[in-house]
């Protein structure tokens, strides 16, 4: 366990433990997958990791996706079924941490500058934007959960680009 990691306990439930490798190997692949997309969109934000609080006598133990210093502020992970389930409800646990820490919408869509929304689209986990308020401005797929580094900066039609400036 790193010793630089600070856990931030709810009240009312026991102490919480840093979740080894392994432990829970599909909410591991998507966390993977979100701390890649955390690293392109917010580079000098360190990793998330997972934090379990253990067994109590009414409780089974809870996981949350939770920042490298412990803290966490999402609901507790249910257990999934196949990846796609555990990339969504990962990367919805991990958006509401990220929100409440960064004070803003994360991530981002480049397009519109509103916050993207993880949802399964066509069987695929995605970061999902609600579109423009413009007409002709839809709802989109921005890109598959752990792909945000691949995509390009889109190109903004109504900017001049240098070899056309002052051709008039």
């Amino acid at each position: 366990m790193c010793d630089d990691v600070l856990m931030f306990a709810f009240p009312g439930l026991p102490e919480p433990r840093l979740v080894l490798a392994g432990e829970y190997p599909l909410w591991d692949e998507a966390l993977a997958a979100v701390n890649r997309d955390l690293a392109v969109t917010v580079p000098e934000q360190r990793p998330l990791r997972l934090i379990a609080y253990p067994e109590s006598e009414d409780l089974d133990e809870h996981v949350h996706v939770a920042l490298s210093t412990g803290e966490a502020h999402d609901s507790c992970l249910i257990p999934a079924e196949s990846v796609a389930e555990a990339l969504v409800a990962v990367a919805d646990a991990a958006q509401g941490t990220l929100t409440e820490h960064l004070w803003r919408a994360w991530p981002l869509c480049t397009l519109h500058d509103l916050g993207l929304h993880p949802r399964e689209v066509d069987g695929r986990p995605s970061w999902w934007c609600a579109g423009g308020s413009r007409r002709g401005d839809p709802a989109h797929v921005r890109a598959a959960i752990g792909e945000l580094g691949t995509l390009q900066r889109p190109v903004r039609p109504h900017r001049k680009r240098p070899e056309n400036r002052g051709l008039r």
